[in-house]
């Protein structure tokens, strides 16, 4: 069975140490889950599995014992190359992804020539009660809709957005820093009127500080504009 045969493949290119450095950085996932298989070698036994008939009994056979299972699952539906497949793929698999690692390497290629599709998906991705299909549909948003599809309703929608969830407000932070940087104009106007929530807002002008694509001058702005007063978010 394909399952098993891809578990043994994990367990032999297991890196101990990696996995002990994984364990810190991953928090909300079970220690023992952690195979410890470094990203590189995943994304080569995915292009590998790619190829094979019975993928499919892999891709569902969800929930995954492992981190490194779901690790190696975001990488094969990265590869799938039919638009329609692939996204049936991502609904299916987003309400087992249970960290931020595995929601940001869901990266699907075929997504950059089908993005009048996906733009209608991620809609409901941001609705979701499901920290992480959130989390994901903010990042394609970040990564597909900043440049020649931009839109001023999509960083409106990313600051409706309300949570106590950490890795969503991280991700809500993140794509505003990186607005600031392909977007200026248009997402300046978020930052001054502080429509974010106090650590968000303060946590995405760090971001964008800290980002070589934004000039000095706007830095210094950025500076002047952060909030005195915030909660402390945690990851948890």
């Amino acid at each position: 069975m394909i399952c098993e045969d891809i578990k043994n493949r994990l367990f032999e290119l297991r890196d101990e140490k990696y996995a002990d450095f994984q364990r810190k950085l991953i928090p909300t996932v079970d220690r023992e889950s952690i195979i410890g298989v470094r990203t590189p070698e995943l994304r080569k036994l995915a292009k590998e599995l790619s190829g094979r008939g019975d993928i499919g009994e892999f891709l569902s056979a969800l929930p995954h014992r492992y981190f490194d299972e779901n690790q190696l699952h975001a990488f094969v539906i990265s590869e799938i190359k039919d638009y329609e497949k692939c996204a049936e793929e991502v609904r299916r698999f987003l309400p087992f992804v249970d960290n931020w690692a595995t929601c940001d390497q869901l990266s699907p290629k075929c997504f950059k020539k089908h993005r009048k599709e996906l733009i209608g998906e991620i809609g409901g991705w941001l609705e979701s009660k499901n920290t992480y299909t959130v989390r994901f549909g903010i990042g394609m948003l970040m990564q597909h809709f900043l440049d020649s599809d931009f839109k001023p309703e999509y960083p409106a929608a990313v600051s409706r957005l309300r949570s106590d969830e950490y890795y969503i407000n991280m991700m809500i932070a993140w794509y505003f820093a990186t607005a600031l940087a392909k977007q200026y104009e248009a997402a300046l106007p978020y930052i001054e009127s502080r429509t974010l929530d106090p650590w968000t807002h303060n946590k995405a002008i760090q971001k964008a500080v800290e980002s070589r694509r934004i000039n000095h001058g706007q830095k210094e702005y950025l500076k002047s504009l952060k909030s005195s007063s915030q909660r402390r978010l945690q990851p948890s």
